[in-house]
């Protein structure tokens, strides 16, 4: 329809009214697993205009759709297809007859005997609405799949089908990042400063006014895609273009970025604006982080109970105006007691999967069954465990040669672990060990930039008096000699002697490296994206975000990992106890 349409000069909506007009369907036909020897009788089913008849007839009890999240990519992955196969079984308990459309062969959901029905066919809203006139569906759950079925919820109610949870108008004042910072205005709810940037001089204004860095967000994204922190109008006027570019058709917003803010996470799910379940996460890094690149940790060990107060309360209030029926996740600021919200998602996130096995609540369960109207418990506990829970990013660094290895606003991280431990630093150490890292001695390279020296001291003096050998260049060997700490001199690598950070790392003289940028986007042609670049390309195990090298470095002072104790998820959520 859409190619019908650029080719005539009209609108898809008036080639799909002509088609139809004609009786010009596309046929339903079987996959063929027999090789044509025998009649293949397969639920496994596609479309095409290349037929006369359809091989199957239209499902005789009215099925209900689960649109999945398509091809993989960097911010849609397999967190989104658990959450399909977790709204499929649901179904299938519950007694309903499903149907499941998606087109990547990699995925579960698209395993023939997942589903009463298979379409594997692409998520466009052509697609969806063939398959849809044909089998005539009670309902369609278009909140699993992450934001690729996320898009179709306005355009599908649109067009008369029907949506199961979350009103798809509520939808899109979520997304649209406009509508959404309107509504948490009415409502009462705190945000950093915005605005819709409409013209560059527009923005420049109000970067006159609250100051850099800002924040520039385009809507209807995943993965943070052309979402950029900026430092000046330079920058600004380049990642202005790019999310204007992206986010064609719907307002940019740009906002004041704060620095120096912990960022929380809730997952949860509603049943008419009401929240039935919901967890709280918190990021290790500091805000500046995308949620998928950040790790994160349930139950939330560093935040104050009144701050976890006030973000259930917030998710109340945005639960509540809007109608939220189905999963959810919201994104907050926190610093010094001020909590401000990011943005909201009216559909299942990526730690989905992670908050489900944390608690042992079944997230998508109850969330299905929130759409289909069951009757639900008033209140489901998820912050009392006995145990903690570490999600930690895994990036694909040493394939993309000349990346800066530097977690950003935009999503890089290609996959993810997830452990339990007993408390954080066993979690986390088995998560991050877990990525396929691995520590072969005790000797650490650190590069240190700006100010951030100090907040290392302390536990560097601990590591050298468990035996670990410090390397540094020029500033924070100075500062570490002055404060009493051994260290080995390194030139830079810009310097052409020796002994030589490069000649270090290239000659894997170094076991660690931890190094710190001076700002928050550094430039690729520096010392320090030298160092980093050696790192990956050598296989050298790399931490370049304060807080991760914080609390990683107190890890190895805590944390024998010859003989760290893993446990089995089921043993762990049995609540057994570790040996002493």
């Amino acid at each position: 329809d859409q190619a019908l349409a650029a080719l005539w000069e009209i609108s898809p909506e008036a080639v799909r009214t002509l088609r139809l007009q004609e009786g010009i369907v596309p046929s339903v036909k079987q996959i063929d697993t027999l090789a044509g020897e025998f009649a293949a009788q397969t639920n496994y089913l596609y479309l095409t205009y290349n037929g006369c008849e359809n091989d199957i007839d239209p499902s005789e009890e009215r099925p209900i759709f689960v649109l999945g999240s398509g091809p993989y990519c960097i911010g849609s992955s397999v967190e989104f297809d658990w959450c399909a196969v977790n709204a499929l079984k649901s179904l299938r308990r519950i007694g309903l007859s499903s149907v499941m459309i998606n087109s990547n062969p990699e995925t579960v959901s698209t395993d023939y005997d997942e589903s009463g029905r298979l379409y594997f066919e692409e998520l466009t809203l052509e697609r969806v609405r063939d398959i849809a006139d044909f089998e005539n569906p009670r309902g369609i759950i278009i909140s699993v799949g992450g934001q690729i079925a996320n898009n179709l919820a306005s355009p599908l109610a649109e067009a008369g089908y029907p949506l199961l949870g979350t009103p798809a108008s509520s939808i899109d004042s979520a997304e649209n990042r406009k509508e959404f910072s309107s509504l948490l205005g009415k409502i009462g709810v705190d945000q950093p400063l915005w605005e819709e940037a409409q013209t560059l001089d527009q923005a420049k204004r109000f970067a006159k006014r609250v100051g850099y860095p800002l924040l520039v967000r385009p809507s209807y994204v995943l993965s943070g895609a052309a979402m950029n922190v900026v430092f000046n109008d330079e920058e600004l006027k380049k990642y202005l273009t790019e999310a204007a570019r992206i986010s064609r058709g719907h307002p940019v917003v740009i906002s004041q970025f704060i620095e120096n803010a912990k960022e929380l996470e809730i997952d949860g799910v509603a049943k008419e604006g009401k929240i039935v379940i919901e967890a709280i996460t918190e990021h290790v890094e500091n805000a500046g982080v995308h949620s998928g690149d950040a790790t994160v940790v349930l139950p939330p060990q560093r935040l104050y109970l009144e701050t976890i107060r006030r973000a259930k309360q917030i998710s109340r209030k945005i639960a509540h105006a809007l109608k939220i029926t189905g999963p959810f996740n919201i994104q907050f600021l926190a610093k010094e007691n001020a909590l401000k919200v990011i943005e909201c998602n009216v559909r299942a996130s990526r730690s989905f999967p992670f908050v489900s096995k944390v608690t042992n609540h079944n997230f998508i369960d109850t969330a299905v069954r929130a759409m289909l109207g069951d009757e639900l418990p008033e209140w489901y506990e998820t912050l009392e465990l006995d145990h903690v829970g570490v999600k930690t990013p895994q990036f694909s660094y040493s394939r993309l040669k000349g990346a800066n290895p530097v977690a950003q606003v935009e999503m890089a991280s290609t996959g993810e672990v997830a452990c339990l431990g007993a408390n954080l630093h066993e979690a986390f150490m088995q998560s991050w060990l877990a990525t396929g890292q691995k520590i072969r001695g005790k000797r650490l390279l650190v590069s240190i930039g700006g100010d951030k020296k100090g907040r290392f001291l302390d536990v560097l003096r601990k590591l050298e008096r468990a035996g670990w050998e410090l390397f540094a260049t020029d500033n924070t060997h100075d500062f570490l000699v002055r404060s009493g700490v051994a260290s080995h001199f390194l030139y830079k690598a810009s310097e052409s002697l020796e002994p030589n950070i490069k000649s270090a790392i290239s000659g894997q003289e170094v076991d660690l490296i931890v190094n710190i940028p001076n700002n928050r986007m550094p430039k690729i042609l520096t010392d320090g994206f030298t160092i980093r670049r050696l790192a990956i390309d050598h296989n050298i195990p790399l931490i370049t975000n304060m807080q991760i090298a914080l609390l990683f470095l107190h890890c190895l002072t805590t944390v024998d990992l010859a003989n760290i104790p893993v446990k089995s998820w089921k043993s762990m959520i049995a609540g057994e106890v570790y040996a002493s």
